[in-house]
């Protein structure tokens, strides 16, 4: 391999790494409260978040483009105010990313959040626990698989992460370029020796997250 297609990995496991952990809270937050909400009341969160997993991923890229370009809403504010500018950047592929992967991992935990046991939560809040407490010390360690298995599957999505990222952070070698970014300048130059390399990376990387995501899921159904 040289370097590009190296830094092309490396790049992609850090913004899979920054994405999952930037969204992590709130696939965690939203999980739960979809959990426990009446149908009429999740509806529109049940939306808002699975819309960019059914939506082509050049939409969300775009809306990002409009948003934090030079001339968006919240672009314009962060570039005259502080001199940042987002877009084309690495923050940007983060950014990407985790909207991306939001609706996969609130999905996953949301199931999690269903199996655990009300009446243990019921019974450490008229115990005198606060809603926090409960959360953390009976909530969480009943869930802790689903949301490690959710953050995987974030991480997996985050890997493959294309359509968003191209229009919202480019295709530039050594800075924005991913795996799926490489893969797809060198399919469109013809490359096929570095295309087949990226693709067993992509696939060898895919394996191992999902080999994990697989033993977790058994562990929890043994118990």
């Amino acid at each position: 391999m040289d370097s590009l297609e190296i830094q092309a990995i490396l790049l992609s496991i850090q913004v899979a790494l920054c994405s999952t952990g930037l969204v992590l809270p709130v696939a965690v937050g939203s999980a739960l409260w979809l959990s426990r909400a009446r149908d009429s009341r999740r509806l529109p969160l049940d939306i808002l978040i699975t819309l960019p997993l059914v939506l082509p991923p050049v939409v969300p890229g775009y809306m990002l483009l409009i948003l934090f370009s030079k001339n968006g809403f919240i672009g314009s504010a962060l570039y005259d105010f502080a001199g940042v500018e987002i877009i084309f950047t690495w923050g940007a592929m983060v950014m990407a990313s985790a909207i991306i992967s939001l609706p996969l991992m609130v999905r996953t935990m949301e199931v999690a959040f269903q199996g655990v046991d009300s009446r243990l939560e019921l019974a450490s809040r008229s115990l005198g626990a606060t809603r926090w407490k409960t959360f953390l010390y009976i909530t969480i360690p009943m869930a802790y698989k689903g949301i490690i298995a959710g953050a995987l599957v974030g991480f997996t999505r985050g890997l493959a992460e294309f359509g968003a990222t191209i229009i919202v952070a480019g295709n530039i070698p050594g800075k924005t370029q991913t795996i799926p970014l490489a893969l797809f300048a060198a399919i469109e130059t013809g490359q096929e020796v570095v295309a087949l390399r990226l693709i067993l990376v992509s696939i060898s990387l895919a394996v191992v997250v999902l080999v994990a995501y697989s033993l977790l899921i058994r562990q929890k159904r043994g118990r």
